[in-house]
């Protein structure tokens, strides 16, 4: 496989990583696109959001002709069949919920009805790849692509590698990542969390502590490490505008059997405030709202 064979790039996964994914390729790298997901509501809704995006940010400020703008959302197409999407895909991304049973299922499928060349990504931002590349029979043609959120603006790719990955196959994936515009760093398969997370995560786990114990306000910690550390967005704050507490709970039980369970497990607070709906993302209350809201008054 080499970087100009590649001419179709499937998403299995149209959420907030998914349909970005897909607006990155079609937009920056020219590629046709196809997204899938498990019902049709889901893929129109992420086609939908590209849509808007390319208006809101590139049209309406003058930076994109709606021509233009008819031609990106014109190689996008969507389906809820895997097969279908696999069988018409160059190189494909997994941007499904942080299961590993499910992505697994997804692999295997995708495995199934590839081309035999065809290269098979997951953006997983924790999970093991090698045990994604066991579900298939292609370990050579399997790596992890991490993007970090929001697509379009952060620079990061993590491009990890399973030990039977082969050269080619990372050579062609870092090539790609360039190609739309993205820094690849590189990282062996051995680290829960990859490079990025691992570090943050760390950091991140601190700042929830200091919460529960009412030391100071979420809004206050961020605040700190901005001024203090020239942080363009505080832990908190990032987590709630990312969704990432929802992320952090649903892959608990993973995490638990990779690294055990003091490392592994969910902090208390994330528990209690994701139990109480207050996962984050775009327009939804996260951390700072369960503290205005709950915490602070308990």
């Amino acid at each position: 496989m080499e970087l100009g064979n590649i001419k179709r790039i499937g998403i299995v996964g149209a959420g907030a990583m998914g349909a970005q994914l897909a607006q990155l390729f079609a937009q920056v790298g020219g590629y046709q696109v196809t997204i899938s997901d498990i019902n049709m509501e889901l893929v129109n809704n992420g086609i939908k959001g590209i849509d808007g995006r390319l208006q809101k940010y590139f049209v309406d400020k003058g930076k994109m002709t709606a021509d233009q703008k008819s031609s990106i959302m014109g190689a996008i197409k969507g389906t809820t069949i895997i097969a279908e999407l696999a069988k018409n895909s160059d190189f494909i991304i997994e941007a499904a919920i942080e299961n590993m049973d499910i992505k697994k299922k997804i692999f295997q499928e995708l495995d199934a009805n590839a081309p035999a060349d065809t290269i098979l990504a997951s953006n997983t931002s924790a999970l093991p790849i090698t045990l994604m590349t066991m579900a298939t029979k292609r370990p050579d043609k399997v790596i992890g692509t991490h993007f970090m959120n929001p697509v379009a603006v952060m620079k990061l790719v993590e491009v990890i590698t399973p030990p039977m990955v082969s050269d080619d196959t990372t050579k062609v994936t870092v090539e790609l990542m360039k190609k739309v515009g993205k820094e690849p760093v590189m990282c062996k398969d051995i680290s829960l969390g990859f490079l990025a997370n691992r570090a943050y995560g760390a950091m991140l786990n601190e700042a929830v502590q200091m919460v529960w114990e009412r030391v100071a306000s979420p809004q206050d910690i961020d605040k700190a490490m901005k001024l203090g550390y020239n942080f363009p967005m505080g832990p908190c704050e990032l987590f709630d505008f990312t969704g990432g507490w929802g992320i952090s709970a649903s892959s608990e039980a993973d995490r638990i059997k990779e690294v055990g369970d003091a490392r592994g497990r969910c902090h208390p607070l994330v528990k209690l405030m994701t139990r109480a709906g207050y996962c984050g993302g775009l327009g939804k209350k996260g951390i700072y709202a369960f503290w205005d809201d709950v915490l602070s008054k308990w």
